[in-house]
């Protein structure tokens, strides 16, 4: 859809922010959008008229509270005439105004960060960043999650689009070098920034040491482009530099539009963010340089901190006289003229790659579609409780799979995690999530759902402890008291062994609306406590429809943990557990056996940190022959990815045996709990035994028919595999019928 958007800005003068806006006005009218543009004009309005954009003026361009009342009225009275469909703001007060009227007006609104605010004396608290909010970089987007708690899925990546054709190494200069008297031969720095306070102090530096490069450059030109609160200053500081050299060296330029004639006169570039990247599209040498930091001279080893900060320097080293100095100097008498047209060819390629206009356009496209979406269809946010967020990686695999499936499922539906670590959980998974022990955040979470989904795994048992229980039980009795939906989801119920326990999940669970469960032995257990059975339906694990890395990835993490691939691999999954001695003896014996008679790597794998750790290293030491612990944190995806490397598996936990099913490996478990029990069965897989009467000979015998016929299991696996799979997608089917479902 072809929306009609009214860009709203506090001004058209010189400026990166603003240049961002008309660059994307303009595209976007390109590629069929009816765009008009809100500000306090300025230079760029001549731009925009040119292109068929109309501008009204608006003053938002001050924190004046009856500039700011007139601005409102003047949008309001816009919006309606226009009958604008999004509204795209680009600054706090502009996006201040908007969201007032976004209160009481059928608009779709999107905002845009060009920059990290002062969140200090209440101003955070006036910042409005709409339905969605595109950041122009990676660390904008993470500044919005920590300091304003923005949603991960409401945010939106862009880039500082270019115009390659305007901005080129054919741009003409001739108009610039006649208006200021450059002459080809002279070697040229252009430096562009705005002249303001917060942004000119590169600017400071590069006047003082002027001096000191004239002495190394001769007839060295210096252009200072851009105008600003600080311009006055520093052109007295200027022309008492001139003074002293005798001769015009820098030219203070002020504001200007011509910006890309500006640059096409440049032999070394200085500046930041959009500056740098318009220099580099015109296939100069840059160095990167500002008030939050220091980059240096651009090129490929720079590229990755570059794009990170969206070539602003946040997090960089400061800019000193001294490294400018040196770098400038480097660029000028230590490079040759070829090696700069080197180097600016590689920062216009960057350009081609990763900072086209038309890209550019496209992000803010993505972001105006969902927030139309999110006003023109209906909406369903859910929790996801279960045990997240405690290096588990069985149970992050179940939180991984929902959240997929879930989303899946459309792009309306938004899922809140409760998370042990939520911020780990986002920065490593980029799952929303809020403290699962946070009070308030749960509490608020959970009112704004429709659903809460207790689950997977086995949150309800009191082997572990009752106070486990009795916290999944008061966030489903807690959901329920707020009049939610509840579903428990692929649930393992059980063992249940107190009285009163046994109790209160009846009591708690017969609440729920919906009850999926991942076995048949939950589902009686359930109904052995006298749950309804008409709320309960069986489906399969979640994780059995997780997605795997590749196999060369999975190489690749074993050669980094420095573990051989000249022998077949066995990966071993063991757990702490009671009456675990006399089982961690013969588990050795046994693989040793493996090693010596079969010629096999033996390689621990840990599904919960450090726990697993601990347990594999007891069962290493009582070992003879080597074997190989993989002691690095990975996430569910890397776990299996390393399992289907592997000949056969040996296991304890569920998870790893749910992994090797999905990727066909064949494998022995060991019985600790009646879960594991049930998987084999269905698994058609063998089983070790319990722990306690752990028989080594009857496992050997195991391992070598698994040997002998490991073709006839790994076609047992797949068939089981996709049974279980679409199993699994039953929970999400469920979880649609629920919520489509009418209180």
């Amino acid at each position: 859809m072809k929306y009609k958007i009214l860009m709203t800005l506090m001004g058209l003068e010189i400026g990166g922010a603003e240049t961002h806006v008309v660059e994307l006005s303009k595209e976007l009218k390109k590629q069929g959008y009816d765009i008009i543009v809100a500000s306090n004009g300025g230079v760029y309005e001549k731009e925009l008229a040119e292109a068929g954009i109309r501008h009204y003026k608006v003053p938002m361009n001050q924190r004046n509270v009856l500039k700011m009342m007139k601005s409102y009225f003047l949008l309001q009275k816009i919006i309606k005439k226009e009958k604008i469909d999004i509204v795209h703001s680009h600054a706090r007060i502009p996006g201040f105004i908007c969201g007032l009227l976004h209160r009481k007006m059928n608009f779709t609104f999107v905002t845009s960060a060009h920059w990290v605010f002062y969140t200090g004396m209440g101003l955070k608290y006036l910042t409005n960043w709409g339905q969605k909010v595109v950041a122009v970089s990676d660390d904008i987007r993470q500044y919005l999650m920590d300091n304003y708690h923005v949603r991960s899925e409401n945010i939106f990546v862009t880039i500082n689009g270019i115009d390659t054709d305007k901005f080129s190494p054919d741009t003409d200069s001739s108009k610039v070098r006649k208006e200021f008297g450059l002459k080809a031969e002279e070697p040229t720095l252009v430096y562009v920034s705005r002249m303001d306070e917060s942004r000119a102090m590169v600017a400071r530096q590069l006047i003082h040491i002027t001096p000191k490069l004239v002495k190394e450059i001769p007839n060295l030109r210096v252009l200072i482009v851009g105008g600003g609160d600080v311009l006055d200053e520093l052109l007295e500081k200027s022309k008492k530099v001139n003074k002293e050299l005798g001769r015009e060296c820098i030219t203070m330029t002020g504001a200007r539009t011509d910006i890309n004639e500006l640059v096409s006169v440049a032999d070394v570039f200085i500046g930041v963010s959009r500056a740098a990247l318009e220099a580099m599209a015109a296939g100069k040498t840059v160095i990167v340089a500002g008030n939050e930091g220091y980059i240096g001279l651009f090129g490929e080893d720079k590229l990755e901190a570059a794009r990170e900060n969206n070539f602003c320097c946040r997090g960089c080293e400061m800019s000193t006289e001294d490294i400018l100095y040196q770098d400038t100097l480097y660029a000028f008498c230590k490079m040759t003229k070829e090696e700069r047209a080197k180097r600016g060819l590689y920062g216009r390629d960057v350009i081609f790659r990763y900072y086209s206009v038309t890209k550019m356009a496209q992000d803010s496209a993505k972001a105006y579609d969902a927030a139309w979406r999110e006003n023109h269809e209906k909406q369903y946010h859910i929790v996801m409780s279960g045990y997240y967020g405690f290096n588990n990686t069985g149970d992050e695999a179940i939180m991984l799979s929902m959240h997929k499936n879930i989303q899946e499922m459309g792009e309306n539906y938004h899922i809140t995690v409760l998370s042990n670590k939520p911020v780990e959980t986002r920065d490593k998974y980029g799952i929303e999530a809020v403290y699962r022990f946070g009070g308030r955040e749960v509490l608020r979470a959970i009112r704004e759902s429709d659903v809460l989904l207790s689950g997977g795994g086995s949150l309800l048992q009191d082997s572990t402890s009752t106070r486990s229980l009795m916290y999944y039980l008061s966030i489903t009795a807690t959901a329920k008291a707020m009049r939610k939906k509840v579903m428990l989801y692929a649930n393992g119920i059980g063992p249940v062994s107190g009285k009163r326990n046994r109790r209160l999940v009846k009591q708690v669970v017969n609440k729920a609306d919906l009850i999926t469960l991942r076995e048949e032995n939950s589902y009686e257990e359930l109904l052995s406590m006298g749950v309804n059975p008409k709320k309960c339906f069986v489906t399969a694990d979640p994780a059995f429809t997780m997605d795997s890395i590749g196999k060369d990835a999975a190489k690749a993490i074993l050669q980094k943990e420095g573990i051989p691939l000249d022998r077949p691999l066995v990966v071993v999954s063991v757990r702490n557990w009671k009456e675990m001695d006399s089982f961690i003896s013969g588990f050795a014996s046994l693989c040793d056996t493996i090693v010596e008679k079969h010629k096999r790597n033996i390689v621990f794998v840990a599904m919960q940190m450090p726990n697993d750790i601990t347990i594999s290293e007891k069962v290493k030491k009582r070992m003879k022959q080597p074997a190989y612990i993989l002691h690095g944190n990975y996430a569910p995806h890397e776990v299996m990815g390393i399992i289907s490397l592997a000949d056969f598996i040996l296991s304890m936990r569920l998870h790893t045996l749910i992994f090797s099913a999905s990727q066909h490996v064949p494998l022995i478990g060991f019985v600790y709990d009646p879960k594991i029990s049930y998987y084999l069965e269905k698994l058609e897989m063998p089983s070790g035994g319990d722990l306690r009467n752990f028989d080594k000979e009857k496992t050997v015998a195991l391992v070598e028919d698994i040997l002998e016929n490991r073709e006839r299991y790994v076609e047992k696996l797949k068939e089981k595999a996709e049974i279980l799979n679409k199993k699994s997608h039953l929970n999400e089917k469920y979880l649609q019928q629920l919520l489509e479902k009418r209180k």
